[in-house]
């Protein structure tokens, strides 16, 4: 958390800057494409699954083949580490060609940048294939609450799924009280990232939505008033929890990676994640035995979609603006949403296609642990970023291995 602290800290004394006049109109597309070509685009994203990084690399292939953009992965363990970088050329006046042209970016990361106008835009609802988006239908128009307002644009959508092995659990968990009694029932067989990692966060989000009788009072920010009495539920879970955690707590898994290869060693019945498909995934790459399944809760699971920005000083924000609006193409939707690249869900309105372009879709196989979209529940909304910021400092507090 020491890199958001630095993070608030620089915004709070950061002045507003203006947009260039030379910045590239993204409604004016043509140009937009010509200036493009030639730039190198350096996109800063999680650079902690092979898949993922397999898929960048193959974006980056397209749209250098097809526009002359070469694209660049800056591989992140903490999208905060983008946005602090960003801020220190702020406080040294670059203002023009930063270092970062792209991040993957979401909640408290965005509200920060969005804020203060370390972001440029708004550029996305001009881009071409965002006629495509189901801006209506899927959360692509708030980000954990915060206006988008074409700031940064959607590329993938997740929601919290369970993935257990049937070869060691009968059948799904229904509610968070379900998982603790199972867990004491067989201790060591579970676990979650630590937090700050964004999953280990959004199971502490996860359980604190599914234990609070009416959990709209996360969509307002946090307050020093409401929070000890809001959050006190989860606490009192995870002291229940926490002692039939694998390795009782004292130690926790880095990532969402670690964990599927947990299970696949056995040392893991169960783990939580972000992407419906992750588990077919796994399936298909070998990395997970085909006994795994996942199930969603009873009272619904936590839902949002994945964006990038562009920082206001980048120095190729065409550039950027191209490998946004093709990560927004019928053609990298499908390809991200095939569980054997990545599994992750499509922002697109498949009304909206021609028939080429559904039929893309119609052809995937989602595999065999994967949801039918009907089966996956409700969606709960995500809280105000600002309780996902103070929930992981109280957990560092509490249980952070030192």
């Amino acid at each position: 958390m020491k890199h958001l602290a630095l993070a608030a800290s620089l915004l709070a004394s950061t002045l507003l800057p203006t947009t260039s006049f030379a910045d590239p109109d993204p409604a004016n597309w043509d140009a937009v494409l010509g200036e493009a070509k030639g730039q190198t685009v350096y996109w800063n994203a999680w650079g902690g699954s092979p898949t993922t990084n397999a898929f960048i690399e193959w974006a980056g292939d397209q749209i250098e083949a097809r526009y002359g953009v070469t694209l660049e992965h800056v591989k992140l363990t903490d999208t905060a580490d983008a946005v602090t970088r960003v801020l220190s050329e702020k406080q040294a006046g670059q203002d023009d060609d930063g270092a970062i042209d792209m991040i993957w970016i979401n909640g408290a990361n965005f509200a920060s940048m969005k804020d203060n106008g370390l972001l440029f835009g708004p550029f996305a609802e001009d881009l071409p294939n965002w006629k495509f988006v189901d801006a209506e239908g899927k959360t692509v128009r708030t980000d954990f609450t915060v206006p988008v307002e074409g700031y940064e644009a959607p590329w993938a959508m997740a929601q919290v799924v369970f993935m257990y092995d049937t070869a060691d659990i009968a059948k799904p968990l229904p509610s968070a009280a379900a998982i603790l009694e199972w867990a004491k029932a067989h201790p060591g067989r579970f676990t979650y990232p630590q937090p700050p990692d964004f999953l280990g966060t959004t199971f502490l989000k996860q359980m604190l939505v599914e234990l609070l009788d009416d959990p709209s009072v996360l969509a307002a920010p946090v307050s020093d008033e409401n929070y000890a009495d809001v959050t006190a539920p989860l606490w009192a879970y995870l002291e229940e929890l926490t002692p039939a955690l694998w390795r009782e707590g004292r130690t926790y898994p880095p990532n969402g990676t670690r964990q599927i290869q947990l299970i696949n060693d056995g040392e893991l019945d169960m783990a939580v994640s972000f992407s419906p498909s992750a588990a077919s995934t796994a399936i298909a790459n070998y990395e997970l035995p085909d006994t795994v399944r996942t199930f969603v809760l009873d009272k619904g699971t936590i839902g949002n979609a994945s964006f990038v920005a562009i920082p206001y000083n980048s120095g190729s924000k065409a550039g950027a603006m191209v490998l946004a609006d093709f990560l927004m193409s019928p053609e990298a939707q499908a390809n991200a949403q095939d569980p054997n690249v990545l599994g992750y869900g499509t922002v697109l309105n498949m009304a909206a296609l021609s028939d080429e372009d559904r039929a893309r879709f119609d052809a995937l196989d989602l595999g065999i642990a994967t949801l039918p979209p009907a089966q996956l529940g409700r969606v709960q909304d995500e809280p105000h970023p600002s309780w996902m910021t103070r929930i992981a400092e109280d957990w560092q507090t509490r249980y952070g291995v030192q």
